[in-house]
């Protein structure tokens, strides 16, 4: 990404680029081994444009654990159309944000209170958010199977990508083959 003087990226460019290197340190590293000059660096921003855009490390934290953003797209559909939704807008967030808007809580190497935190964020912003809508039978255990398909198809986006098939296979397709499951467990089986 090519930056403007003094380092700092255009007004969006910018903030996407920070909160994409934000999740990745704070994914990678305990919170208190991440800072913001090293965020800086890897968002090829001054550290100065991090403080202007999010105030302090720990509101920049706070935005990367806020996974409402993310649940806002995924659920925009209705009910009889939302496993093709899922799959097609995970996909396109990926690309959107060069990166799965939901893995990393999966992944997040910080101390426990940290994990917890942000497993507790997923878990109300997402698979509570998805159980309230549901409707039917079991709509929590429905729910959380339903996270649990998007992450494995975050995993299996990253883990096959550049040069798996999935890589090379339309989202149309993926939604095709990867739907029909997560929709079953939307209707209610």
């Amino acid at each position: 990404m090519e930056g403007t003087e003094g380092g700092e990226a255009g007004p969006e460019t910018g903030r996407e680029a920070i909160i994409r290197a934000a999740r990745r340190a704070f994914t990678l590293r305990p919170y208190a081994e991440v800072t913001m000059r090293g965020i800086a660096a890897a968002a090829g921003v001054s550290p100065s444009l991090i403080v202007k855009r999010f105030g302090s490390k720990e509101a920049l934290f706070n935005t990367v654990v806020d996974f409402r953003p993310a649940a806002d797209e995924l659920f925009s559909a209705p009910l009889d159309d939302l496993g093709r939704h899922l799959v097609l807008t995970m996909v396109d967030l990926r690309d959107r944000l060069r990166g799965d808007p939901l893995l990393r809580v999966v992944f997040s190497l910080g101390i426990e209170d940290e994990r917890t935190l942000l497993r507790a964020r997923f878990r109300e912003q997402v698979t509570d958010r998805l159980a309230e809508v549901l409707t039917g039978p079991e709509a929590r255990l429905r729910a959380e199977l339903v996270s649990g398909q998007l992450l494995g198809l975050g995993a299996t986006l990253s883990l096959h990508r550049p040069d798996g098939a999935t890589a090379h296979t339309t989202a149309e397709r993926l939604a095709d083959l990867y739907a029909p499951g997560i929709q079953h467990l939307v209707d209610g089986g």
